[in-house]
C-alpha cells in the first residue's frame, strides 16, 4: 500500500533548471568570465548532477574560455568553484523569491490531496537545502515546508544522483521501506538513483529531459496533471492524480 510520495525538486516540482541557468549566467557575467550557458549546452551539462560538480565538468570537458580569474592550482580551483557557486546560489534564491519559478501542473493539487488522504510527503534532491527551502516558501507559502515529513538534499549526502544516497536518507527519515513509497522524478539520473534505492518511479520529463528514455519507470507522462482522468473537473484533479499514482504503485493501469 502506498504510504509516501517522494518528490525530486529541479524539473519535477518546478521547471527550476531555467532559473538555475539564468543564475549561473549572471554569476559568470559578474565575474567577467566570458561564459554563457545556452539551453543546448546546459542540457549536456545536466548529465552531471550538482552545481559545483557541473562547473568542474564544464572546465574539464568543454572548450571553456580560460579566464585569468580561474586558478590553475587544484586547491585554489576547488575554493574558487565553491565561491562562484555560492554567488550563483544567492542569485538563484533572489530569482525564486521574486516569483521566477512556479510549480508544475498538478503538483500543488497532488500535495494537498495527499495530505488530506494521509499520504506522507518527502523530498529527495541533489540541489542544496537552501534552494529547496526558498522554492517551497515561494510556491507553497511560509508554512510550505511543514507539508513534508522528510527532506534530503544534495549537501546532506556523500554522493549525488544517480547514486542512491539521497533516497536512502529519505527512507531513513521516513522510517519506511521502499515498497511503501513512490518516487516522482524527471530525469534518467533521478530514475537510476531511485531504482538503486529499490523505489518505484513515475516520470514527468522536464524541458531538459524530454529526449531521455525511461524504460524502468512505471510510466512517463508530460506532467502530473495528465494523470487526472477528467480534466474538466479541476476541483477533483488532486484526487484523480493520487488515485492514478496509487494504481500505478499497485501495478495497475492509471485509469
Amino acid at each position: 500500500m502506498l504510504q509516501a510520495l517522494i518528490f525530486d525538486v529541479d524539473g519535477t516540482l518546478s521547471e527550476t533548471e531555467e532559473t538555475h541557468r539564468a543564475a549561473f549566467n549572471t554569476a559568470f557575467a559578474e565575474a567577467a568570465l566570458g561564459w554563457v550557458w545556452d539551453q543546448s549546452l546546459y542540457r549536456r551539462l545536466l548529465d552531471v548532477t550538482g552545481g559545483k560538480e557541473r562547473l568542474r565538468y564544464f572546465l574539464e570537458s568543454f572548450d571553456a574560455p580560460r579566464s585569468p580569474a580561474v586558478p590553475t592550482d587544484e586547491a585554489e580551483l576547488t575554493a574558487w568553484i565553491a565561491a562562484l557557486h555560492s554567488r550563483k546560489t544567492a542569485l538563484y534564491n533572489e530569482l525564486v523569491a521574486s516569483g521566477a519559478a512556479s510549480l508544475r501542473p498538478g503538483v500543488e493539487a497532488l500535495i494537498n490531496e495527499a495530505r488530506t488522504a494521509g499520504i506522507r510527503l518527502a523530498i529527495a534532491t541533489t540541489t542544496s537545502l537552501t534552494n529547496v527551502e526558498s522554492l517551497i516558501r515561494a510556491t507553497l507559502g511560509p508554512n510550505g515546508l511543514s507539508l513534508f515529513d522528510a527532506i534530503a538534499a544534495g549537501d546532506m549526502v556523500g554522493a549525488k544522483k544517480p547514486a542512491p544516497d539521497v533516497y536512502l536518507l529519505t527512507l531513513e527519515q521516513l522510517g519506511l521501506a521502499p515498497q511503501a513509497c513512490l518516487a516522482l522524478e524527471d530525469s534518467l539520473n533521478g530514475l537510476r538513483s531511485a531504482h538503486a534505492a529499490q523505489l518505484s518511479v513515475v516520470i514527468t520529463p522536464s524541458i531538459y529531459t524530454t529526449h531521455q528514455a525511461f524504460p524502468q519507470a512505471l510510466t512517463s507522462v508530460c506532467d502530473l496533471a495528465a494523470l487526472a482522468k477528467d480534466t474538466t473537473r479541476s476541483a477533483m484533479a488532486g484526487h484523480q492524480i493520487l488515485t492514478s499514482l496509487r494504481a500505478l504503485h499497485a501495478g495497475k493501469p492509471a485509469f
